[in-house]
């Protein structure tokens, strides 16, 4: 995207990065970490994110793909598949670290709901389950809005949230790092008009289905790849929305689309398949929990 690029380069344009807000979100984090000079605009869900980026209202957004604890972020993934055709230009990954927030100093005992976006929730019900088996966890927009939603509430409340949402909205960190799983980390992808050019070090994600179900279909598509070596990052599935039964597959691939190799693949596996979609090749991005 030379345009982008431009901007970054120019002593007074700025480029405008959406992310899922309010500020003080995950999101957030992973925005200023990818563009630190970039102007940040906060949208209320990831929808509304991808939608801004598609309309110009932002250049590029950034959303949370999948998380090593609770894995893919299906709303991402079907924004990607179905609904939009930005792609994906870089990523980023997030070391996740969940704090229990509280809007006074309380005793756990007096705990009687926990406020906090699903994948929180999710990514913490060790820490719950021991220590506030008797609350009720409740799902929020985002991790910040969780700690407006405790201060609003109207019995003794907590919230799962990060260090940076309790300064930003005046929060008591009870304790730190409740998450189940130490290395728990999220990925977050930056979508824009187009993808990133070859850097010698990239990944490309791809996403097919097949018109009718038969004998080895899937795994001719993967032969395209184990026959000329090229190593296969991840793979999984979502419905395809038309019935039950049929499904789209996800693959992210060592390589860029315009590496020889890859290109060729590509074009093989488009041939075996009914409807084929380049989700983009981008850098991989450095792991900071390896």
């Amino acid at each position: 995207m030379p345009e982008i690029e431009a901007a970054r380069r120019s002593p007074t344009a700025r480029v405008r990065v959406g992310f899922l807000g309010p500020p003080g979100t995950f999101s957030e984090q992973a925005a200023m970490e990818y563009d630190p000079a970039a102007v940040h605009v906060a949208f209320g869900d990831i929808a509304g994110v991808v939608r801004a980026a598609d309309d110009g209202e932002v250049q590029e957004a950034i959303v949370p793909l999948e998380n090593s604890t609770e894995g893919a972020v299906t709303l991402t993934t079907d924004l990607l598949v179905h609904h939009t055709d930005l792609k994906i230009r870089r990523e980023v990954v997030v070391p996740i670290h969940h704090c229990l927030l509280t809007a006074r100093d309380v005793a756990l005992e007096e705990v009687r709901v926990v406020y906090s976006h699903p994948q929180a929730i999710a990514q913490c019900r060790g820490y719950l389950a021991r220590h506030l088996p008797g609350a009720e966890p409740v799902a929020s927009l985002s991790t910040v809005s969780a700690v407006r939603d405790m201060k609003a509430a109207g019995r003794t409340a907590a919230s799962i949230s990060s260090r940076r949402a309790a300064e930003v909205l005046g929060a008591v960190v009870y304790a730190s790092r409740i998450e189940d799983v130490s290395g728990n980390r999220t990925r977050f992808v930056v979508l824009g008009r187009g993808d990133h050019e070859p850097t010698g070090r990239d990944k490309t994600s791809i996403c097919f289905d097949f018109s009718a179900d038969g004998p080895g279909t899937l795994h001719g598509v993967l032969g395209e790849l184990a026959d000329r070596r090229i190593n296969m990052f991840k793979i999984e599935s979502r419905p395809a929305k038309r019935s039950l039964g049929q499904y789209i597959f996800l693959i992210d691939m060592a390589g860029h689309r315009k590496d020889p190799v890859v290109a060729e693949a590509l074009e093989s596996i488009r041939a075996r398949v009914s409807s084929f979609k380049i989700l983009g090749s981008y850098p991989c991005a450095a792991d900071p929990a390896q």
